[in-house]
């Protein structure tokens, strides 16, 4: 039986390369001694949706009914099959579905549970192993109770987020037991650091942080730096609206991010790493922290690591939430203590980064994708995806989709896909608009590019980039005018004013769209728009700056008739901005019993009893309180 809280002592501090191989054999025994696993999701979403009160419910069931679990046991219990591991997980990933429980070994997974589930579950489906059937997916009236079967799983490839959801996420002996630190081991006794570098280099991996730069390029151009003293530093501050992939891989499986770090420390020359999270993950700095209080407990962090002499120390660093220090000199700026600004560039970070020390920068799911590369080989990483962009990629599907969630596709797979047949299509079944991607510094993508491959090179092409991997979709009534004001009124919020381009290029951008949203837009606007983008993006200083404009330009590009139809006519197709709706009163349809007059917020509604009533267009505030007042639907907005 596996304890976590247990069944790592003082006395493994320091463990030999054949000592780790034996605990990888006796913790995978133990788990295979476990009848039944039942995981919990501990992912933020579920978390919120009260998954933490279920798992203290299921706990306390399972104590009352005299069912040993793992985490109330200290010994191993004798006799096959008697105990089951109740665990919590990372993300599964259907975020929309939560709170999520998975039980293995059926691979059954449970919808929407709650704390009156709890009975039941542990009576028909861990006690006997029944199915229940209300808690399953279901679709056009099939049922989907084996989690791998369901269409939202079906559709992906799980590569980095194979064990999110599916192993215990506080737990370093099940991440053994899986074949954890396996790829340390081998870098630190079967490969020298050239051959882990040509490995990275030659599996083609591009970083996953946006810019898609050569992972392998960037650990060879720290490697030969001269300097003794070097740092890995993880970016982990995921910044851009609706996304989470960073963050759920942290919550879900940290020692895989750990690991692959340290393996830049080999690779690289380094002795030191630096993991920068937003402080607004607190989930994710708790299990983070937990795996390397782990890790160093059993001495595969520190010093002399498996006897190899290789010496290895983690250390966390809080943002404070600057949407700027996702950039790589303003971060290592602002784990110095300083204020996060970026700097001019050269020196570039891989020569002079944190402390002025080269220094190898890599976000959380770059990292994490090293460990399988170094056990599976380059020509495993390359059978996925395009030759140019191979390896998979985590998107964060948000806004107006039936199935909200954090997912993993082979680079090259079709927008139409990633939308139709893992998301489930628009949401109410309206028709698809857009989807803006790669968050504030990416593009809107609209029907006509459904069939274009999600990969670096042919999102470039058409002025979009991955970023990050947030997916945000868009349904017929949104407006694209307001989507490229929220993003702007975003970036500028967070320019951290150091160029003039990006402080004042971006403000003058906010308040032409403010003024074109309010209906007091002229034409030439567009030209200004289009005009100042193109310098903003020319002469910022850094690439949140230069990508900036980027939803302004690719909705002008798309939706140029949106922004005439707000201009000229004074009207929001959608609906959608405030000051561009009309409220009346059809007369025909009035009986003058004067409620909406006295619902009113700014007595905009004037006339007498048993006579049409009217609204003073100059006073109304487009609340809609009248509308909702009248008993005779005589109020329209238009």
């Amino acid at each position: 039986m596996i304890n976590k809280n247990t069944a790592v002592t003082h006395s493994e501090k320091i463990l030999t390369r054949q000592e780790l191989i034996y605990k990888r054999e006796e913790y995978a025994q133990r788990l295979d001694q476990q009848k039944k696993k039942i995981y919990v999701c501990g992912g933020t979403g579920c978390v919120a949706g009260g998954s933490t009160l279920i798992y203290e419910k299921l706990k306390q069931i399972m104590k009352e009914r005299d069912i040993p679990c793992e985490v109330e046991l200290e010994h191993e219990t004798e006799g096959e099959g008697r105990h089951v591991g109740l665990k919590y997980s990372g993300c599964h990933g259907f975020c929309e579905m939560g709170p999520l429980l998975r039980i293995e070994p059926a691979n059954l997974l449970y919808l929407k549970v709650s704390i009156d589930d709890c009975e039941e579950i542990v009576e028909q489906s861990i006690v006997s192993d029944e199915i229940i059937d209300r808690l399953i997916y279901k679709k056009e009236g099939k049922g989907y109770p084996i989690q791998e079967e369901i269409p939202f799983y079906k559709n992906q490839t799980r590569v980095v987020l194979k064990d999110c959801g599916q192993i215990d996420a506080e737990s370093i002996e099940e991440y053994i037991a899986y074949g954890g630190y396996s790829a340390l081991e081998k870098c630190l006794f079967e490969l020298v650091d050239e051959d882990i570098i040509r490995m990275i280099y030659d599996s083609n991996l591009r970083g996953r942080g946006g810019g898609g730069f050569p992972a392998g390029r960037k650990w060879s151009q720290v490697k030969v730096q001269k300097e003794l003293i070097k740092y890995v530093v993880c970016n982990g501050d995921e910044g851009d609206p609706g996304a989470f992939m960073d963050r759920s891989i942290m919550e879900g499986d940290p020692h895989k991010m750990l690991e692959g770090m340290m393996m830049a420390g080999v690779a690289s020359g380094a002795q030191e790493g630096y993991i920068y999270v937003r402080a607004e993950y607190p989930l994710a700095v708790k299990r983070l922290k937990i795996a390397i209080e782990q890790a160093e407990r059993v001495g595969l962090l520190g010093n002399n690591i498996l006897g190899s002499g290789f010496n290895f120390k983690i250390k966390i660093v809080k943002g404070a939430g600057a949407f700027v220090c996702g950039e790589g000199s303003a971060l290592t700026t602002s784990i110095e203590g300083e204020r996060g600004m970026p700097r001019v560039k050269p020196p570039r970070t891989v020569e002079q980064g944190l402390y002025g020390k080269p220094t190898l920068l890599n976000n959380v799911e770059t990292f994490a994708n090293v460990p399988m590369i170094i056990t599976k080989g380059t020509e495993w990483y390359k059978s996925i995806g395009p030759e140019k962009s191979p390896g998979t990629k985590a998107f964060a599907l948000t806004g107006n989709i039936a199935n909200t969630g954090l997912i993993e596709v082979p680079m090259g797979t079709t927008l139409s896909k990633v939308i139709f047949d893992i998301g489930g299509g628009v949401r109410d079944g309206k028709a698809f608009k857009a989807v803006q991607i790669g968050g504030p510094s990416g593009g809107c993508l609209t029907s006509e590019h459904l069939d274009l491959p999600l990969d670096f090179d042919s999102l470039k092409k058409v002025g979009a980039m991955i970023g990050s991997g947030g997916l945000v979709v868009m349904d017929e009534d949104t407006c694209m005018v307001e989507v490229a004001r929220f993003f702007m009124n975003f970036t500028q919020n967070e320019s951290c004013g150091k160029c003039v381009p990006c402080r004042e290029g971006t403000r003058r951008v906010l308040e032409i769209l403010e003024r074109i949203v309010a209906g007091k837009g002229e034409l030439s606007d567009l030209d200004l728009l289009e005009e100042l983008s193109d310098m903003i993006s020319s002469t910022a200083l850094c690439g949140l700056g230069k990508t900036a404009c980027s939803p302004v330009v690719s909705t002008l590009k798309y939706f140029k008739d949106e922004y005439i139809e707000h201009i000229v006519n004074k009207k929001c197709p959608t609906k959608t901005c405030q000051a561009l709706k009309m409220i009346y009163i059809e007369k025909e349809l009035c009986k003058g019993c004067s409620k909406c007059a006295r619902v009113c917020p700014v007595s905009a509604i004037e006339g007498k009893i048993k006579e049409p009533f009217i609204i003073d267009q100059q006073k109304c505030i487009k609340c809609g309180a009248c509308i909702e007042s009248c008993n005779f639907k005589a109020i329209k907005e238009d």
